[in-house]
């Protein structure tokens, strides 16, 4: 009750609930477009911009490592479709070579700079990896309700070239929707997700906030609007649970803590949902007892 009623906890429990509302909405269009691994491999390319964005400026400022964590984040985007479209790589294999590739070298140039004197107050940096909300200040929570308030305004504002995108991309254009425009605001919205958000999830997990809360979502219902509700809902629930329990224990990062009670929620949803294998069984048995 103590943590519940913290000045500090109810802070940062606004910033990380808003922060998966948005990721939950806009991270809707990757699951159902089947591009959920781009995310991934976005979020893991982030790592590295953060880091180099330190060593240019030495100064640990979200501002400042959140436009290099979305500068990395698109050129790792622009050399996957430079990969996938200029050579026989499959899209699979070009993901999978740009988040190790990226993520190792955030991880070399982090071993550099904690080896070195010249930079200060690298401990920080490690938070960008699984995230520790515990260490968010009030400045990072306002970049997160900016950044995720623009993201959804850009996002409901698009809302039914979106959708029809989404679900039909022949159909969308033949009708003249600028499938360029939509693809650049798509990237848009999901680095600056990502990169608001690696503070409190980490580049490591960052994705599964993005993903999850959809999957959930289409487990319950087909209809789009009734899944982004239920996406929302869970992905708020989430963060809450997991900022309360990262922050009354010590040592338990942010990450690690949402993503635990997000996969709390798929597995119920995959047992007891209407597409869940409870549910499946109770419907066989009973056609084989009609039958």
């Amino acid at each position: 009750m103590d943590v519940l009623m913290s000045y500090t906890f109810q802070v940062v429990a606004l910033g990380t609930v808003i922060l998966s509302i948005a990721s939950a909405v806009i991270g809707s269009v990757s699951v159902i477009k089947g591009q959920s691994l781009i995310g991934d491999a976005i979020g893991h390319s982030t790592f590295p911009g953060v880091v180099l964005a330190f060593m240019l400026f030495n100064v640990m400022e979200t501002y400042i490592l959140v436009v290099g964590a979305m500068v990395m984040g698109a050129v790792a985007f622009f050399l996957i479709q430079l990969i996938t479209h200029e050579s026989k790589i499959p899209l699979d294999s070009a993901l999978a070579l740009i988040l190790s590739g990226f993520f190792g070298l955030g991880m070399a140039l982090k071993s550099y700079v904690q080896g070195h004197s010249n930079y200060r107050g690298t401990q920080g940096i490690d938070d960008f990896i699984f995230g520790q909300a515990a260490y968010i200040l009030k400045s990072d929570v306002y970049l997160i309700i900016v950044t995720s308030v623009i993201g959804l305004s850009i996002f409901f504002i698009f809302y039914n070239e979106l959708k029809i995108y989404m679900f039909d991309y022949i159909y969308a254009k033949s009708i003249g929707i600028n499938i360029k425009l939509i693809n650049a605001l798509i990237l848009i919205m999901t680095l600056a997700i990502i990169s608001v958000g690696l503070k409190a999830v980490g580049a490591i997990l960052i994705v599964n906030i993005l993903i999850a809360p959809t999957v959930i979502g289409q487990l319950w219902s087909n209809r789009y609007g009734v899944v982004l509700t239920i996406a929302s809902i869970v992905g708020a629930l989430s963060a809450f649970i997991g900022t309360y329990v990262s922050t009354a224990f010590t040592g338990i990062p942010t990450g690690p803590a949402i993503i635990l009670a997000l996969s709390f929620f798929v597995i119920v949803s995959m047992l007891f949902s209407p597409k869940g294998f409870i549910s499946r069984i109770i419907r066989n048995k009973r056609l084989g007892g009609a039958l």
